[in-house]
């Protein structure tokens, strides 16, 4: 990441609502965007969704076509659906369902020169809120980030959705923002650029905190209800911290090494079947080794992650017998130039990597023995 001089920046998206059942009014906000939407989703979130969307766009006399995601936000599945949204003429693009879903939309949206909104129907990432899409190979794995002028023209959270979601979905969504103030932390004590192109502002670095200690107050109440797909003050507040605050946080508030490591952890194969939060988890214990971290804050964080379910382990990952080899692939794909890795307050080499993530896997296997503290675990 390039210096970021004096310049501070914070950055946002135009509207942001949220609350149970307010998919049912999506088509009156959009068409505030437009009146030819062009709606991207996958065949199984239309099944979910599909009838209260037609239903709403409806209501609000608006025509919309639909267009079905591909499955991986690539530059190929963009360029494609870019052509589908140029050829119907439309005038805004809705990208309904996970991150990556969303990370097309924002993109086609890009390039075809429309408005974008976002309506996640999981509180998995903080993808929604923000100017940027990470892109992937056709395989999965990491390519690079693009950035675009401004964010969302609209972001549309309906709890309900979310806690109707499996409550992994969640669980990986606290995994991505936990590691917003931690990345945020370590940008502002170096004096480097965040994603928004500044220095970290003090409202970016409020709300990056704000998320992590909602996360530690709430998290546990709110994996609970996921599980019984209820909505409660918890999971409200939960699903705010992963979408808002981690979305606003991670943006004007910076990434360092927690997200540099998940995206090398996508160069092996064993990964990809695991969600985007619990790589970037690992990546928060790995950056916590790097830093030097007390003892008591790791403490903090290790039990948190086992009582909800968030991996700490490489083991965890489906990375128990993995030898130096890969995890040398993995580091020098978090240390290529460019990536945030650099956002640290000093230099990062790929052996420091390794020896951070081989000193995380076994602080967290001694910390779970000593402990006797039963993990929550995910079913994968």
């Amino acid at each position: 990441m390039a210096e970021a001089g004096t310049a501070q920046s914070l950055i946002a998206p135009r509207r942001y609502i949220q609350g149970r059942g307010v998919l049912a009014s999506i088509g009156k906000h959009v068409a505030e965007l437009g009146q030819q939407p062009l709606l991207i989703a996958d065949e199984n979130v239309w099944k979910l969704t599909g009838d209260k969307l037609s239903a709403s766009f409806k209501e609000a006399g608006v025509d919309f076509k639909r267009e079905v995601f591909g499955g991986v936000c690539s530059h190929r599945e963009i360029d494609r659906i870019t052509e589908v949204a140029k050829k119907a003429k439309a005038d805004v693009v809705v990208g309904v369902g996970g991150g990556t879903t969303l990370d097309t939309a924002k993109a086609v949206g890009h390039q075809a020169g429309i408005a974008w909104a976002t309506a996640p129907t999981v509180a998995s990432t903080d993808a929604p809120t923000s100017a940027l899409s990470v892109v992937y190979t056709d395989d999965g794995v990491f390519e690079e980030y693009i950035f675009f002028p401004h964010n969302p023209d609209l972001v549309l959270v309906d709890t309900q959705m979310c806690a109707n979601a499996p409550y992994r979905f969640l669980v990986s969504g606290m995994g991505d923002a936990l590691a917003t103030w931690v990345e945020a932390r370590a940008t502002a004590e170096a004096r480097k650029s965040t994603m928004a192109g500044g220095l970290p502002t003090m409202a970016g670095l409020a709300l990056a905190k704000l998320s992590w200690d909602t996360l530690i107050d709430y998290g546990f109440s709110a994996r609970q209800a996921a599980q019984q797909h209820v909505v409660t003050p918890a999971l409200e507040k939960v699903v705010e911290a992963n979408t808002l605050l981690s979305g606003l946080g991670f943006e004007s508030g910076g990434l360092a090494a927690a997200h540099a490591v998940h995206n090398g952890l996508t160069a092996l194969d064993e990964t990809h079947h695991f969600m985007h939060g619990e790589k970037v988890n690992f990546g928060t214990l790995t950056q916590f080794a790097l830093e030097d971290r007390p003892t008591r804050e790791i403490n903090e964080f290790v039990s948190f992650c086992m009582s909800v379910g968030l991996p700490t382990t490489l083991a965890d990952l489906g990375l128990g017998e993995a030898g130096k080899e890969k995890l040398e692939t993995v580091a020098k794909a978090a240390t290529v130039p460019g990536e945030t890795i650099h956002n640290m307050p000093f230099a990062v080499t790929p052996e420091m990597v390794v020896d951070a993530m081989v000193a995380a896997d076994s602080y967290s296997r001694a910390y779970q023995q000593e402990s006797g503290q039963q993990a929550a675990v995910v079913p994968h």
